[in-house]
């Protein structure tokens, strides 16, 4: 009983939004070229983004498991902070280091790249702690007949670990990009513009109340929900 509360908190509201539209309201879905363009700019910039961080998260994430040194329990519990970090917090601080004054002198407002490091910055503990996890279920003595046997570490690394772990990266790599493509916080403060569809959903609300935000909101879960079974049924597969 307790487990049907819970399943019914989350199935009951997604349910709804759908149960509440009309037919006219999927016609306008079907029309809004604003809402196609924000889905198309969420979705090619989380991508993107997810892709390029990978690069560096997935190497940091083998040095975590396989690597003892000092401050690595710091380091480790560093990485999760951009989990709890209130999101809006972390557009102001991002704002603050990727400036024309900042560290890096960037200007990052109403742009794409500003987009992509805010959901950078939210979702990238998601790819790393399920790559190090992976990376920690292979045995280090088959790493070490490979270097044996002639291999080097690269080789290993590429041949050996990343294989042997490869279906804790993919479900590392669909969390950060599925966390990337819901982030609203961060990047309402970083980017107005252009769209995503999380900032589309909140204009259409604040603009114009709950019943215009309904389809948008209606769209948003559809492909969600597709992107997420899609690469999950293609995780299973690998």
């Amino acid at each position: 009983m307790l487990s049907g509360i819970v399943l019914l908190f989350i199935i009951a509201p997604l349910l709804q939004v759908f149960l509440s539209l009309h037919f006219t309201d999927y016609a306008k879905i079907i029309s809004d070229n604003e809402l196609h363009q924000s889905l198309i700019t969420t979705l090619l910039i989380g991508f993107i983004t997810t892709l390029f961080f990978s690069l560096g998260a997935i190497p940091l994430a083998y040095l975590l498991a396989r690597k003892q040194f000092r401050l690595k329990r710091l380091i480790v519990s560093i990485i999760d902070i951009p989990i709890v970090i209130p999101h809006t917090a972390v557009g102001i601080a991002l704002l603050t280091v990727f400036s024309p004054k900042g560290i890096f002198p960037l200007n990052i407002i109403d742009s794409s790249l500003g987009i992509g490091l805010a959901m950078a910055f939210v979702s990238i503990p998601f790819l790393i702690q399920s790559a190090r996890e992976g990376f920690l279920t292979v045995p280090e003595k088959l790493e070490k007949a490979s270097l044996s046997l002639g291999m080097n570490h690269r080789q290993t690394f590429f041949k050996i670990a990343i294989p042997l772990a490869w279906h804790h990266i993919v479900s590392g790599f669909i969390m950060m990009f599925a966390r990337g493509i819901s982030e609203f916080g961060a990047v309402i403060i970083i980017a107005y513009r252009p769209t995503t569809s999380s900032v589309l959903l909140f204009e259409r609300f604040n603009s114009f109340g709950l019943l215009a935000a309904q389809p948008v909101a209606a769209t948003i879960i559809i492909i969600s929900l597709c992107i997420f079974v899609v690469l999950r049924l293609l995780a299973s597969k690998n």
